[in-house]
Order: structure tokens, then sequence, then C-alpha cells
């Protein structure tokens, strides 16, 4: 390797790559995924270099092990049962399960496969090395670092004076920061700087630096579980995914850990599902698509068609925002509802140039396509178009005839 190591503990990836680690563990240990990177910048390519250097840090990644410590740590997560941490103790990365070549448009290509239980692990600590590989041989980092650490000091400056008021918010940059150094710089600096604001800054999805920093670490679902939950069994109704990825979800933490996702086959066919038991027992909703106004919107109408009290709910927004998209929706919003934000790329990788938008996403389940729909056009990625099709078919006789 030409970089020092990237991903240095199994513990460098976010929360809900455990709460749903723990539901496939119980409820789906047979199932298989096949995972795909995409790179959406049209103007990125990927050297030989950083595609050698990428495949030897996943290698690097794939030598690690849970340390006691660690699974200490995570034993002290209430949700988090004991049989699942001792299978973490035994787990371990298999890199013959990546596959990294320079076979894309971009110059990389990166597929990993196996049971779902292994290959949803992969895509966080991939997509951090991937990030932190280009921008340190892309660029002079240490240049690119200076502009960085300036944002990050007039972003704290913002909240200590109150320019923006967030309420509550954490940081959910992991996948696409500018490197761990920063990453881990700008955790430390928000803990400390919204000290006295009207913003707090409550923990991390990153589980390595909450533990390192006395942070709560954050997250619940992802939209690979809604869709290999509801997709991965061809005699289920994808329509319907909603419901199964719920359904087990309850049987798996009943009250605890309840943030459901809105947007995996749009948000519209959520709410077919989202009655009064699962509304009732998560404790909110996450938003990643679509105009958060009108969501917002539309979720305080469905809470109340319902007869269920706003202000015991929570709206958490995690889609691209800055402080001042934040600052805007909680103005908005938290008057009526408990309001929350999981903020990415704005504090993990805000320089002087553009981020990359790169994703790895589950492209197939026990060897079908799975898709997701979502509220804004062309964040899905589906490699069968018929697939799409059908399922698109499906969620339309649905909204017409339920």
């Amino acid at each position: 390797m030409r970089l020092p190591r990237i991903i240095t503990s199994l513990l460098e990836t976010d929360l809900y790559k455990f709460s749903m680690g723990m539901t496939i563990y119980h409820q789906f240990p047979s199932y298989t995924t096949q995972w795909s990177f995409k790179c959406r910048n049209e103007d990125v390519r990927f050297t030989q270099e950083m595609v050698d250097e990428i495949r030897e840090q996943i290698r690097a990644y794939c030598d690690l092990s849970f340390q006691e410590d660690e699974l200490d740590y995570l034993r002290n997560i209430p949700w988090l049962k004991p049989d699942y941490i001792d299978f973490l103790r035994l787990w371990r990365p298999r890199f013959e399960d990546f596959t990294i070549t320079t076979d894309a448009e971009c110059g990389l290509a990166i597929t990993a496969e196996g049971t779902w239980l292994n290959s949803s692990m992969y895509e966080i600590p991939t997509l951090a090395i991937v990030n932190e590989v280009y921008f340190k041989l892309a660029y002079d980092y240490d240049e690119l670092f200076e502009s960085f650490k300036e944002r990050l000091e007039e972003k704290a400056s913002k909240l200590c004076d109150n320019t923006f008021e967030l309420g509550t918010f954490s940081e959910f940059g992991l996948r696409r920061r500018l490197s761990g150094e920063a990453q881990d710089l700008a955790v430390r600096t928000l803990s400390k700087s919204c000290e006295g604001s009207h913003s707090r800054f409550i923990g991390t999805s990153n589980v390595y630096l909450a533990k390192k920093y006395g942070l709560t670490p954050i997250g619940t679902m992802a939209h690979e579980y809604i869709m290999c939950a509801g997709q991965g069994d061809r005699k289920h109704n994808p329509a319907y995914s909603n419901w199964y990825a719920l359904d087990k979800w309850i049987k798996e933490y009943s009250v605890l850990n309840g943030i459901a996702l809105t947007d995996t086959v749009t948000t519209d066919i959520f709410l077919k599902d989202f009655h009064l038991t699962y509304a009732t027992l998560f404790s909110g909703v996450r938003h990643d698509s679509g105009d958060p106004f009108e969501w917002g919107e539309t979720m305080l109408r469905h809470y109340e068609s319902l007869g269920i009290d706003p202000k015991t709910k929570t709206l958490l927004f995690s889609d691209s925002l800055n402080f001042e998209k934040a600052d805007a929706l909680f103005k908005h919003f938290h008057e009526r509802i408990n309001v929350a934000f999981g903020i990415g790329t704005y504090i993990a990788n805000d320089t002087k140039e553009k981020p990359l938008n790169i994703v790895m996403k589950t492209t197939e389940c026990n060897g079908q396509p799975v898709a997701k729909i979502s509220d804004t056009p062309g964040k899905g990625m589906c490699k069968d178009p018929l697939y799409i099709d059908y399922l698109e078919r499906t969620l339309q006789w649905r909204l017409d005839h339920e």
C-alpha cells in the first residue's frame, strides 16, 4: 500500500449495519446478495494507481477482526443481543467476496457478493476507502485538508453564534468523508462547538468515533434492508416490501431502535403500510429523497389521521443537507413535531473541490434483481429494466386499487 491503512477497526462503519446485521443474523441468515459500486460524477476517472491502492486497502480491511473492547462497547447498546455479539467475535471480512477491476466508465468497478450477513458489512468501509484514496492521489491532500479545516471552523462559529438553529443533529459522513483524519476532526470539533448554542450535536453514525469520543452512535435501517426483506423472497409481492420489512423489524426490536425509512418504494406506498400499529411502535421516520418540506407535511397529516400526537414522534432528515437547509427545516417543523438531522458530506467532506457522489448498492438478492424506487428519480440502481418495470406496475396497482 502506498497510503497508511485507511480502515483500522471493524467498528469503523455506520451503526445501522449492526442494527440490520442482527436482524439478518436472526431472520435472514441464508439470504445472499450482490453489491455494485457506482460513481455518479461524470467527470471523475480513477487511475490504475488508484485502483491498485483501493484493492490493497480493501485487502488490509479484510485482515481485521473485532477486539474485545470493541465487542464490550457493542454489548452496551441495549438492542444488540448477546448471541449476535458472539457471532461478531468470530466474523471477519472475506477478500474473496470482492471483485475489483477497471471495467467501468469511471475506471473503477467493484462488486461484492456472498451471504447478506457478510456482504452488507462491506459497503461503508469500501466507500470510505474509495473516497480517501481518490482525494489523496488526485489532489494535493494537505491543501485540501487546510480548506476543509477553514470551512469546518466557519461552520462551528456559525453554530456557536446561532446563525443557524438546528435543534438536534448528528454526523453521517463516513461513506463520503475526505479522510479518516477529517471526519475525526469534524466530530471532535462539533462535539465541543455546540455547547451553549441552539443546536445540539448528539452523535455520529461512525461507531468507532462514537466510542472514541463518548458520543451516541446513530442509525437504524437503510434501503438495502427493505429491498432484501421485501423483495428477496419471490413468493412476496414487492409492492408490500415495507410491510414485510417493518413486520420483521418489530419482531426483532419491538419498540427499540425505531426510525423507519420511508422512500424505498416511494413514500406514497410506505404510508399504505405504515398503519396505526407501526406508526405507534416506531419512534419516527427518516427522509432521504424528494422535497423534504412536502414529505414532512405528509408525515404530519398521516400521524394526525391516525390520532397520534406528532409531538411524540420524530422527523429525521438525512438527504444532502447543509446547515442552511437544516435551519429552514427546523424552523418550519419544530413547533409541531420533533426534528432531527443526519448531515453527511457537508460536514465530512466540504473542501474547495467537488465531493464524490459514489454509492454501493444491493443489485441482487438470492440471485434475483432487487430495486429501489425512491421519491427522487435516478437514485435507484438496478441492472434489470424488466424487473424495474414489474416493480413499478405492482406499485401502481396498489395506488390505483387500495
